[in-house]
């Protein structure tokens, strides 16, 4: 698997744009779940996501508003001191995000600081494993620049589907 210091720079050179289009052209939308699906549980499987943290690495954690209560309790906090020292309001809507990128609960091992009660998009992150693929190949090209697992899944799905970059001829 690539290593997670180099998935950024392959991928921008990769023709993940063009394998894209040809999977919203040629794909079965029930099928590439499955496929997804299957590939998320396999390379997952053996993948230790602390070693790596690119995700908490390169965006902004996003908490929404309901569970800061629950996350400031957690952490020993007043729900005042967790939002004044961790976070400020997104720009759109009522949810926040950490005020830092590297995300502002990374530790050094590339544990959470919020343990169990981290967000449902950070458990969920890379979302290969949710329904719906089809529709969001888009943002999956973000994806595969930041999370070696993902990158891996587009690579098999490439090799899956038979798709033939100009550096594969």
């Amino acid at each position: 698997m690539i290593q997670p210091d180099e998935v950024r720079a392959i991928a921008k050179k990769n023709e993940n744009f063009k394998f894209r289009t040809f999977l919203k052209c040629h794909a079965d939308e029930d099928e590439l779940d499955e496929q997804f699906l299957r590939l998320h549980k396999e390379l997952f499987a053996g993948y230790d996501c602390s070693k790596c943290r690119n995700c908490c690495k390169m965006y902004k954690g996003s908490i929404p508003a309901e569970d800061i209560d629950r996350d400031a309790k957690y952490l020993g906090l007043t729900s005042e001191k967790f939002i004044a020292n961790y976070l400020e309001k997104e720009e759109y809507g009522i949810n926040y995000q950490t005020k830092h990128k590297p995300c502002d609960f990374l530790q050094e091992d590339g544990s959470c600081k919020l343990g169990d009660c981290k967000p449902d998009g950070c458990k969920k992150y890379p979302y290969t494993d949710q329904p719906e693929r089809l529709s969001s190949l888009l943002n999956m090209l973000d994806t595969v620049e930041i999370c070696p697992v993902a990158f891996e899944i587009f690579e098999r799905l490439k090799k899956e589907y038979g798709f033939r970059t100009r550096s594969r001829r």
